[in-house]
């Protein structure tokens, strides 16, 4: 990986964002301020950039970032704004093969959690199931706005390092 690593040293900042801005979704800036932080010893402390430019970020800013996710399960195709990753990770969770009940069910509980906070449900698909997801849904309901808002943030950054090594695990190939 040091290799890899070497070359995303060597990357200009348009490179750098070219290829790592799609990791926080529709959110390249937080690519373009963790470039400032380069070069990077590995990938542990390029994560570690991204997650301390979020945390950074100004309320705002982090909102924006959160809305910026897609609704879980809805409908392909209905979604424009849903990014190939996005659909691929939805995907992995069998999100884009429901049932009409499971269907149903993920509508009602998407509904009652954007009317409660205001934002879409984000949890990191990949590390769960149909299950785990309408479980987390549920369980996460009870949170207050705050905590919720925090929980997703924890969220989006575990999928930003999960396709950070996709990423990086590409460019090991292509070398």
């Amino acid at each position: 990986m040091s290799g890899v690593m070497d070359r995303v040293n060597a990357f200009s900042a348009v490179r750098f964002v070219e290829m790592f801005g799609p990791l926080y979704e529709h959110s390249p800036w937080i690519a373009q301020r963790a470039y400032a932080h380069a070069p990077f010893a590995d990938v542990q402390a390029m994560q570690a950039a991204m997650r301390a430019e979020l945390d950074r970020a100004d309320d705002a800013e982090k909102m924006a970032l959160i809305r910026a996710h897609p609704e879980l399960a809805q409908r392909m195709g209905v979604d424009p704004t849903l990014t190939s990753a996005s659909a691929a990770e939805q995907a992995s969770a069998g999100l884009d093969r429901l049932t009409p009940e499971e269907f149903t069910r993920f509508r009602a509980l998407n509904d009652a959690y954007a009317a409660r906070f205001g934002i879409p449900f984000i949890i990191c698909v990949r590390r769960s199931d149909k299950a785990g997801i309408l479980n987390g849904i549920q369980t996460r309901l009870e949170n207050t706005p705050e905590v919720e808002q925090q929980t997703a943030l924890a969220e989006i950054n575990k999928i930003a390092a999960l396709r950070l090594a996709d990423v990086l695990e590409r460019m090991e190939h292509e070398a």
